[in-house]
């Protein structure tokens, strides 16, 4: 009887830290990680006038499902900001996201689209930004709402990389991965 209460706490035990470990891998480094680092981001002057995007979507597995290019627009006035992203699929489709952006000061912004649910929140920190949202994502008739968490990572002036983590119910689905270039202020 000993040994299988025993055995019980090891196993027990062992998922509890299994579990710890998981979920420890899936946590990113805070942006204020970030802070001292430079090039400094700000949003306002990055995403302002003509940018094009570069990417890919990775199912879990790794194998890429679909490639994109995005021309995008910016524009802002005072603390309000416009990004109108217009997508073409390497399938051909394309579609249109609309930002409306709002910099709340000291790095942190929060933003809506048509098909985000609520507001995206996200903070700056030196090179860095992380924005996270929920996403109304068409697949085959079915829409899905799935969370993004979006790092940016900026190179240079010009060169900001993007990597978004996308999951449902706490599940990783896959990632996105862009290349932003901006063309012109």
């Amino acid at each position: 009887m000993r040994n299988t209460a025993a055995s019980r706490r090891l196993c027990c035990g062992l998922l509890a830290v299994g579990a710890g470990w998981l979920l420890a891998g899936c946590a990113a480094p805070p942006v204020e990680t970030y802070a001292d680092e430079r090039p400094a981001l700000d949003l306002k002057t990055y995403f302002n006038g003509r940018l094009l995007a570069h990417g890919m979507f990775q199912d879990r597995s790794g194998r890429v499902v679909r490639r994109f290019v995005v021309d995008m627009t910016g524009t802002w006035n005072g603390n309000q900001g416009v990004l109108d992203e217009r997508f073409t699929y390497s399938d051909g489709k394309t579609e249109r996201r609309v930002w409306r952006l709002v910099d709340d000061g000291d790095g942190r912004y929060r933003g809506t689209a048509d098909d985000v649910v609520g507001q995206a929140s996200g903070q700056a920190r030196g090179p860095a930004f992380n924005w996270r949202y929920t996403l109304r994502l068409p697949v085959d008739g079915t829409v899905y709402e799935v969370q993004f968490d979006d790092w940016m990572y900026l190179i240079d002036e010009r060169v900001m990389l993007n990597r978004a983590t996308m999951r449902k119910w706490g599940i990783r689905l896959g990632e996105v991965t862009l290349t932003f270039t901006k063309l012109e202020p």
